[in-house]
């Protein structure tokens, strides 16, 4: 008769443990599933079944792995998770120890990018009555987006051939990866706080939708719902949609477009004006015509009381003032060009492009601008943007 081993319940748990761990489908495998009794612990932890139409497995999804989800996970959710088999010694019990998770069928992203789009809208940050109205005639343009690039380039091109009387602020962000986020809210807050500009465009090119995250994430909606300043949106492409877009008191298809929606143009303004005294010098001739037929016809009704003296006075009275009018208007005409040039001067004088041109430089390692020497090493290689182009330079 074989002899029986006597094991305690803890050596047990520990042997049927080993045999998990050393199973080489267990150790490493894909499982899919729907999650239910989901659990998302303050610790940060997470802990849920995954299940199918025919059985159940306990699982947890650790912290640190958690944090690395750009989705929130749901009960009913359909997913594929990644990770192993184990047992929990102490309870005796076997569950699925989560390292990714993504979601079946449907990119992370983009559950990511509906989910955060619910919870706002639902707080009220897309609603139209907050919506701000944009500057008829704004006096500084802000633009919150990358130093160089196709966008600044085509919104600063926009601004100064259809408004050059207003002055344009560049506020340089980083517009993709893990601190773009961060970078553009806090340029936003900035800009409102110290009132630097009367309306800001924040944006820049398209890209995947990778690309565009940083437009997508909360920090920046919050930071778009919280200005005070009207801001444009413009980010990508017109087929484009991000969360921006929606928080925005306006969204744009494309960053020129923006530029476009945000200024008027100059020689639409001055067609107006040179209408407007058109109809009002018309006006006042109509008046003076007026007067020298009443005046006629007063000398014809009463010629013993001679008044052409009189009238003739009024006549010339009426001249001199219709030559003080269009004087008048000739000053005022005169006088907003010379403010136009003035601007376009300061416009071209503020702009990147401009102090390239002067013989200043851009020195970049990787994303980072550089603003010491003690941001290089040797060996570092430097991409430097003068005004017609980019060399490369390794640091020696």
């Amino acid at each position: 008769m074989k002899e029986r081993i006597v094991l305690t319940v803890s050596q047990a748990n520990s042997y049927i443990k080993r045999i998990f761990d050393e199973n080489i489908y267990l150790c490493d495998l894909l499982l899919k599933g729907e999650i239910s009794n989901f659990k998302a612990h303050s610790s940060g932890h997470m802990y849920m079944s995954l299940k199918d139409d025919k059985g159940v497995i306990r699982a947890v999804m650790f912290r640190s792995a958690a944090a690395k989800l750009s989705f929130r996970p749901e009960n009913g959710m359909k997913v594929i998770a990644g990770g192993r088999i184990s047992v929990y010694e102490r309870d005796g019990q076997y569950q699925m120890y989560i390292e990714t998770m993504q979601p079946d069928g449907v990119g992370a992203l983009h559950i990511a990018f509906e989910q955060l789009k619910e919870k706002l809208n639902a707080e009220g940050l897309f609603a139209a009555e907050h919506k701000k109205p944009l500057p008829r005639f704004p006096k500084r343009v802000g633009v919150i987006t990358a130093q160089t690039g196709a966008a600044i380039r085509d919104i600063l091109n926009i601004l100064s051939r259809r408004f050059p009387y207003a002055e344009v602020i560049l506020y340089p962000v980083l517009v993709q990866g893990e601190n773009a986020a961060a970078s553009i809210a806090g340029a936003i807050e900035y800009m409102d706080s110290k009132k630097l500009a009367d309306v800001l465009i924040v944006g820049r090119g398209g890209g995947s939708i990778e690309d565009l995250w940083a437009f997508n994430e909360e920090i920046v909606a919050r930071a778009i719902y919280a200005c005070e300043t009207p801001i444009v949106s413009a980010v990508g492409h017109e087929v484009d949609f991000t969360i921006s877009d929606f928080v925005a008191d306006l969204r744009a298809p494309t960053p020129s477009a923006a530029a476009e929606l945000t200024v008027p143009v100059q020689s639409d303004i001055i067609n107006t004006i040179e209408y407007k005294k058109a109809q009002l010098c018309g006006a006042v001739l109509n008046n003076i015509k007026k007067l020298r037929v009443e005046l006629g016809h007063m000398t014809d009704k009463q010629p013993m009381r001679n008044p052409q003296l009189r009238i003739n006075d009024e006549r010339l009275g009426l001249d001199q003032s219709l030559r003080n009018l269009e004087r008048a208007y000739k000053a005022v005409l005169k006088s907003k060009e010379k403010e136009l040039a003035v601007r376009a001067s300061r416009l071209d004088g503020l702009s990147p492009l401009g102090v390239l041109g002067r013989g200043f430089a851009v020195v970049k390692n990787g994303e980072t601008i550089l603003k010491s020497v003690k941001q290089a090493k040797s060996g570092d290689r430097l991409g430097v943007t003068l005004k017609d182009g980019e060399i490369c330079a390794i640091v020696e």
